[in-house]
């Protein structure tokens, strides 16, 4: 089928998402809908004082279909990005700059490939000049950042140039990463530059960037203002509260995109096809991966600005690490499907190899004779005072997997990944075993589930806030009640006091008003 444009979402009857209303087609049924609008939903783009109803790129806004969703009672926000001037690869004088090669790793993004790719294209740095920051300030008042024409939140953590200068006014400069739009192009992106600053003014700022002074802009700046779900909205199968069957994904509820958009993506998608399947959905928990944590940052706390995560936000990250993402993942990818069997079969051997080595490390024994006393000097560590183990060995700061190759004449021929995932839980085991407990806790927290037909305003002992929020979250288990902004601990204990009380009457047979109420 060509494309089409969405209009708006059919309902069925019973209340449920039954498919999309197009323009050129009309009606398309679908069993669930998946709504991945980006920054085109009621999308409206600013260059200095000139803006218009669009997409990125001049694309076509999607307009009828924010007003569509609002009319089934989900609640939009507006929320607002930018982009940065594209220029023309052959007018960039990169003697001037600094070269910005990528790091060729022997481990990769995937563990199936086995290192990054040696044939990266290159970047360069430059700088904004004092005279870039003279030229902002002087254009201020033709800035739709500060006009007031532009009323949507934008992203705290990646601001506009004008914003920056404003903000830090004592920085005497700030970075400018010049980055090839595509490997074989002749277009370069120039990364800290966003700016929503008339076209002329973007020509004269971009003109004072050492390198870029003789650059041709083919598509200057802007800012978009776009709407958005307030996320609360979702479940945390990313399927929405009041429309069941209708999930979404990235910057429709309230992140960033990149990684954060791409990762809702996938989430919505394993659950649509759940959802269809009659199946259970499928939830990652925060101490699984950053998908769980910036699910439930932003279905149980919500958003006020565009969302990004960032390791600062995960209470786990010391188990939330690169080097074990498939130790803690594929299991579950398989199960789902996703991951193809000779893939699995790859991550077992490498699950084996760590484990093997884990214990073989642990177990042997090494000597506190002169022989050691010698390798334990030139690693610039102290001597042993009595035999003990490889393993203990390695957990010494100064101590590395490599360096114990002296006195470790039994060690395997292991990937440089294995190896890694071996000395990081070893060196940190004390910790990590502190941060599996802590999940343990939590994870008994998040069984205790909370029936989802509740009244929170029937709930004694609870708060007047507690019983807004919760009312509004619906949290599915006591530890996303806690999560919860404005429920204290007080308002937890009158909880699991609730809900035992429930299970108690429950198992009797007995069930007053209140309880009868909430189900």
């Amino acid at each position: 089928m060509e494309t089409a444009h969405v209009v708006g979402i059919e309902v069925d009857p019973d209340g449920a998402a039954g498919g999309v209303v197009t323009r050129e087609h009309g009606s398309l049924r679908a069993a669930a809908v998946i709504i991945a609008t980006g920054t085109y939903l009621g999308g409206k783009v600013y260059v200095g004082d000139q803006s218009w109803c669009s997409g990125p790129q001049g694309q076509r806004a999607a307009v009828e279909l924010g007003r569509g969703l609002a009319l089934l009672g989900l609640r939009l926000t507006r929320f607002k990005t930018g982009t940065s001037p594209r220029v023309r690869r052959d007018s960039v004088d990169v003697s001037k700059t600094e070269e910005q090669r990528g790091e060729v790793l022997p481990f990769g993004f995937s563990f199936e490939t086995r290192g990054t790719r040696p044939d990266q294209e290159l970047c360069w740095l430059t700088y904004t000049t004092a005279r870039t920051h003279e030229i902002i300030r002087a254009n201020l008042g033709r800035a739709p950042l500060f006009t007031g024409a532009i009323t949507g939140r934008g992203p705290r953590y990646c601001p506009s140039v004008e914003t920056k200068v404003v903000q830090f006014p004592a920085r005497e400069r700030h970075q400018v990463f010049l980055e090839p739009e595509t490997k074989d192009g002749d277009i370069m992106y120039l990364g800290g530059l966003s700016t929503s600053l008339p076209a002329d003014v973007q020509e004269e700022m971009v003109h004072s960037v050492p390198g870029l002074e003789e650059a041709e802009i083919v598509r200057p700046g802007y800012a978009i203002e776009y709407d958005c779900l307030v996320p609360t909205e979702l479940t945390p199968s990313l399927e929405t509260k009041k429309v069941p069957g209708l999930f979404t994904a990235g910057q429709i509820n309230g992140t960033s995109g990149y990684e954060e958009a791409a990762s809702q993506g996938l989430i919505a998608g394993i659950n649509a096809v759940l959802k269809i399947r009659g199946m259970e959905p499928f939830v990652l928990e925060r101490s699984d991966a950053y998908i769980g944590v910036l699910i439930d940052d932003l279905v149980t706390k919500g958003t006020s600005e565009p969302y990004r995560v960032m390791t600062s936000r995960a209470e786990y990250r010391l188990s939330l690490r690169q080097d074990n993402a498939d130790l803690r993942l594929t299991e579950k990818g398989y199960r789902l499907g996703l991951v193809r069997p000779e893939r699995y079969e790859m991550f077992l051997t490498r699950r084996r190899q760590i484990e093997q080595e884990m214990r073989r490390l642990v177990s042997m024994v090494v000597p506190g004779d002169a022989a050691t006393a010698r390798t334990l000097a030139t690693i610039g560590t102290t001597p042993l005072q009595s035999e003990t183990t490889l393993g203990d060995l390695l957990a010494r700061p100064e101590v590395t997997y490599e360096s114990l190759a002296p006195i470790d004449r039994e060690r395997p021929r292991l990937p440089v990944d294995v190896v890694q995932v071996v000395e990081i839980e070893l060196k940190y085991a004390g910790y990590i075993r502190k941060q599996r407990d802590q999940i343990e806790r939590a994870r008994r927290l998040e069984a205790r589930i909370i029936p989802p037909c509740v009244d929170y305003w029937s709930i004694a002992g609870l708060s007047r806030e507690a019983r807004e929020r919760l009312s509004d979250i619906r949290p599915r288990s006591i530890g996303q009640a806690a999560r919860v902004s404005g429920v204290s601990p007080a308002d937890i204990m009158a909880l699991l006091a609730y809900i035992e009380a429930r299970r108690y009457h429950d198992k009797t047979g007995e069930r007053d008003a209140g309880q009868a109420a909430g189900c």
